[in-house]
């Protein structure tokens, strides 16, 4: 059974949320459909496409490799979607994705969809497409009202404990906070847990199977906070999520409303707290700009100065998602080592976690 249909996505949660809204839609429809992505084994992906599948849903890497195997046949796909191609150009994917698509056939259907429209885009969907006709979305920046959306101007190194007195108000259900690296979105999740709150961290550095464990655990409740990078939030489409916080503001500021947009659906009111230093203001100004609106701004509790410590061995361990070590906080000074601007997502920063 030959390939129809390729669908390439920049990140693994984005390919597995768009099989399973395959598996949903084609329901009644005689169409096979899988997902080829990397950090799993590769074995079972193999045994799937020598079954014959309609559509296949991959990231780029993933399918490349199995391409180049001979894995791989893409002479007979009729359609070609290219989805997030701005995430992909932010990881560096198309030079891959021009390689793929040169295996393609000339004659075919090609979709791209993409939040942002930067000229190397452009210049990408004018060597894909013929005549290609643009569909852009009306008012793109604009924020729901429903959303509550406030500023904390703080010094960088009282990022962490602001988030953890924020995170302690008692109507958070389910909060997600945002950082712009990864290794940010560990120290912040690392803190989070020695102040006996549960969190994880959700990034590209995790494996596939701790990142499927950590978005079950915070899709049925069991993990409250979820800190990510906004490459790796793309995909993650939980109901009840209260609270965004924005950990770092993020550098592009299109992606604000994207961060934010992951609270107050369907109909529900949300909060979006985000955090500013003062080497933030700038990027502040650019967030506000697009939206056309001042963002009010809540005065922050000042926080002592915390003495460093060194980090103890759980700390270290990234299996521990949605523990509480209170044992590691009890009597024991806070770790703080300055995690301004180390984050990578985009998120929405919630406000009504009793920040007083």
């Amino acid at each position: 059974m030959p390939i129809r249909a390729l669908v390439l996505s920049p990140t693994r949660e984005l390919a597995a949320q768009i099989d399973e809204s395959l598996g949903l839609y084609g329901e009644y429809c005689d169409i096979r459909h899988t997902m080829i992505c990397g950090g799993v084994g590769v074995q079972g992906q193999i045994r799937e496409l020598r079954q014959g599948v309609d559509v296949l849903v991959a990231t780029p890497g993933r399918l490349e490799d199995l391409v180049s195997q001979g894995l791989v046949n893409l002479g007979s796909v009729e359609i070609l979607v290219l989805d997030e191609v701005d995430r992909m150009l932010d990881q560096g994917f198309l030079p891959a994705v021009r390689r793929i698509t040169s295996r393609l056939p000339k004659s075919r259907q090609t979709l791209l969809f993409s939040a942002t429209m930067p000229a190397e885009l452009r210049k990408l969907a004018l060597v894909l497409m013929t005549n290609p006709v643009e569909v852009a979305a009306e008012q793109v920046a604009s924020t729901p009202d429903s959303i509550e959306q406030i500023v904390y101007h703080v010094a960088s190194q009282q990022k962490r404990q602001m988030v953890e007195h924020l995170l302690r108000g008692h109507d958070m259900a389910r909060a997600l906070v945002f950082t712009r690296t990864k290794h940010g979105a560990d120290r912040v999740a690392r803190h989070l847990r020695t102040a006996s709150i549960g969190a994880d961290a959700l990034h590209g550095g995790k494996s596939q199977a701790s990142r499927e464990r950590t978005l079950a655990a915070f899709r049925d409740g069991s993990l409250k906070v979820l800190v990510a990078t906004d490459l790796a939030s793309r995909g993650i489409h939980v109901d009840g999520i209260s609270h965004v916080i924005n950990f770092d503001l993020p550098v592009d500021a299109d992606s604000y409303v994207h961060r934010i947009g992951r609270t107050a659906r369907a109909g529900a009111s949300g909060k979006a707290l985000s955090l500013c230093t003062v080497d933030e203001r700038d990027t502040l100004r650019r967030i506000e700009k697009l939206i056309q609106r001042r963002l009010p701004v809540q005065e922050a509790p000042q926080f002592a100065a915390l003495p460093p410590r060194p980090m103890a061995p759980q700390e270290r361990s990234e299996g521990n998602f949605g523990r509480n070590p209170s044992n590691q906080r009890n009597g024991a000074p806070q770790r703080n080592d300055g995690a301004r601007g180390r984050s990578s997502n985009r998120g929405q920063a919630p406000n009504s976690f009793r920040a007083h």
